[in-house]
């Protein structure tokens, strides 16, 4: 998220998250997607997700790959759509491409894009029930829509927040509408060299 608490521009944008990002910073956000059990996201990230991580070779790729996904959707789906991937798959593709970076082949476990869970009902009766299982951490991915949503329901147990040292002015907030104050306890910072700084709360 930018300082002023967008998670991407007005259109979506997130070109601004790569000039502070860095190999600590990858690696950090790499060990905390990998301790999931279960990756769950908005039906307009899966479509972004599902588009991007199966032709990935970054380190981000193989848990986002391998670790099962669950998707949130209001109305009907039917599986990943290329032609829904919004303006943040588009930022990436042109970051990937002015750094040279190439498409991989499609690695093991990417398969599991086409075989997410589908949840349609109430948000928060899904979550507690995702909650009431056992096994490991359960972490949330966007889009902005989903993540509002998710922090209304009062469920999170901690938030894990990369801030990037960028102001935007404008953009997609993560906390907007919320029925009542939220108080968070700051439990941990952790900066990295280009800029950004990893700061993990939980409900205090």
């Amino acid at each position: 998220m930018s300082l002023d608490a967008f998670v991407a521009g007005p259109k979506g944008e997130i070109d601004w998250i790569f000039g502070t990002t860095d190999d600590r910073s990858a690696a950090w956000t790499v060990d905390t997607i990998s301790k999931a059990g279960l990756h769950i996201m908005g039906s307009k990230t899966f479509h972004d997700m599902a588009s991007w991580w199966p032709t990935s070779n970054e380190p981000f790729a193989p848990p986002m790959n391998e670790i099962p996904k669950a998707v949130f959707t209001r109305g009907g789906f039917t599986g990943a759509d290329p032609a829904k991937v919004t303006q943040a798959v588009k930022d990436a593709l042109k970051n990937r491409k002015e750094k040279g970076g190439q498409i991989a082949a499609t690695p093991a476990g990417a398969d599991s894009w086409a075989h997410p869970r589908i949840f349609k009902g109430d948000l928060a009766d899904s979550i507690r029930q995702l909650k009431s299982g056992s096994g490991k951490d359960i972490v949330a991915h966007g889009g902005a829509g989903f993540a509002q949503s998710l922090v209304a329901t009062g469920l999170i147990d901690e938030y894990a927040l990369m801030v990037h040292p960028v102001a935007l002015g404008k953009g997609l907030p993560l906390f907007t509408s919320l029925p009542q104050q939220l108080k968070l306890r700051l439990v941990e910072i952790k900066s990295f060299p280009a800029g950004s700084a990893a700061h993990i709360y939980r409900p205090a």
